[in-house]
């Protein structure tokens, strides 16, 4: 029997108009932005796969939510509707909610990082990693091999390392690893998840030697799913089972709310530890705003409070994976390099094979994105070289294992039509790959780079056909 088709588990209420543009005007947009996608006006993109945070369409439930809001100021009654609904899927005790994911990174880093700390993870992740660094810690990478290799087909190359866990523990200075932080569904590694045994085994070694395990829950959701999927002896349980175990294998978790729960902005610190929670709760105050309310109108709580029960449902995240799935796979079909397995919230192309003849210190994937937005309009983003930054030791470039540009596709937003003319866009770029030009530096920030530095095109090399030269890599009939 063939495969049946599926359809969104949803029907569209409200529309909001995309505006059409001009290759003559994108050329004009991305010039204007120093090729950087990020600097790009929202106006000026036609399908945005820049990033699945914040940009997710909330539904009826959530905007009548919205409605209820309690702005008082301290002891919101959405605030107590979001702690219980975090305990209930989360399971953790102590709630300390902030303005986006970033500040409860924040939070976490100041805390429980001492300078010259060892902060070991599954990947790096940017925004994380920084605020790391910022309170005098040392990330050290413990991820498995095969997240390095965009082809292994393994089905959880998310998971940590058991091995490279436990000598980076025990050769660290005692005391000196301030905890493990657990990355589920790997961003940098092409959006790889964890598998449940993994979490367990993990959280034993840990708890042996006495380091704390805090979960990146960000995207924990959808690893959950995964487990469902692929990890054998999970398919019958639920995607909220799933979840609760997961977190009740570690200490605590920071979460960006704009992804997996479904809201505009948001975020949330959540620990078992009575004296950490005090601790975060003084600090919110100073950073966030008070700890009943972090930063975060009493409607974007209950905003956040519904989006996490709609998200744990089978059908939607089956459907919003589907999609990534089905973009992915169209890709494959049209021999374009991606990391496999397909990730869960993006579609990863592999920059490097896809531009081979652009060294790495030229940033193939930043040249890559800035292609994609001049041939169709559509805005992904950087994630190698750029996004790895400088050594802090030597302040020499970092050159990750994976150059790769993430098409990452927001919660309940686009259609299957919107995938199609996504995959055209890739396919007609790869096709004229040759003329894609290298990218250098014109301005650089010291922090998070990848957010706002400036690019312009490598100058052509002497024997290179004028018609390379161009800014535009891609001819002027492609799709619009």
């Amino acid at each position: 029997m063939n495969k049946r088709s599926w359809a969104e588990p949803f029907k569209i209420k409200m529309v909001e108009p995309l505006r059409m543009t001009t290759r003559e005007e994108r050329e004009r947009a991305i010039l204007d932005a120093g090729f950087n996608t990020f600097l790009l006006r929202s106006r000026d993109v036609y399908i945005d796969l820049l990033t699945d945070s914040g940009t997710s369409a909330m539904s009826d439930r959530q905007w009548a939510g919205m409605m209820m809001g309690d702005e008082a100021y301290a002891g919101s009654e959405n605030y107590y509707h979001l702690e219980e609904v975090v305990q209930r899927y989360y399971g953790y005790k102590y709630l300390i909610p902030t303005h986006q994911g970033r500040g409860a990174e924040h939070l976490l880093s100041t805390l429980c990082i001492k300078p010259g700390d060892l902060v070991l993870g599954n990947m790096y992740f940017t925004t994380t990693k920084a605020h790391q660094e910022l309170a005098g810690g040392r990330f050290v990478d413990v991820i498995c091999d095969e997240a390095h290799d965009p082809n292994d087909p393994s089905p959880f190359k998310g998971n940590v390392d058991p091995s490279k866990l436990e000598r980076a523990i025990d050769t660290a200075p005692p005391g000196r690893v301030a905890y493990l932080c657990l990355q589920m569904n790997v961003n940098m590694a092409g959006g790889q998840p964890v598998s449940l045994d993994n979490v367990r085994q993990v959280s034993d070694i840990c708890r042996v030697r006495g380091v704390r395990v805090f979960l990146d829950a960000t995207r924990a959701v959808e690893n959950a799913y995964f487990i469902k999927l692929r990890e054998p002896g999970q398919a019958h349980r639920s995607i909220s089972e799933i979840l609760l175990e997961l977190c009740s294998l570690t200490d605590g978790c920071t979460n960006s709310a704009k992804k997996d729960c479904l809201v505009n902005i948001g975020g949330f610190l959540a620990v078992n530890d009575p004296d950490l929670a005090e601790q975060a709760r003084n600090l919110v105050v100073v950073y966030e705003g008070l700890h009943t309310y972090g930063g975060l109108a009493g409607r974007d709580m209950e905003a956040m409070a519904i989006g996490i029960e709609e998200s744990v449902q089978l059908d939607h995240v089956r459907a919003r994976v589907g999609q990534v799935e089905y973009l992915g796979q169209k890709l494959i079909d049209a021999g374009i390099p991606i990391v496999r397995p397909i990730g869960g919230h993006g579609v990863f192309l592999d920059a490097a094979r896809i531009l081979p003849h652009i060294a790495r210190e030229e940033f193939p994937a930043q040249a890559l994105t800035a292609a994609l937005y001049v041939d169709s309009g559509i805005r992904s983003m950087e994630r190698g070289a750029v996004s790895a930054g400088r050594d802090p030791d030597t302040n020499e470039n970092v050159f990750p294992s994976l150059e790769l540009v993430r098409l990452t596709i927001p919660r309940r937003v686009y259609t299957q039509a919107h995938m199609d003319v996504t995959a055209e866009s890739v396919i007609e770029v790869a096709s004229r790959a040759k003329e894609v030009q290298g990218m250098r530096f014109v301005s650089e920030p010291k922090y998070l780079r990848f957010f706002q530095s400036r690019f312009e095109p490598m100058p052509a090399r002497a024997s290179a056909d004028a018609s390379t030269r161009r800014i535009r890599a891609i001819p002027s009939d492609a799709v619009r």
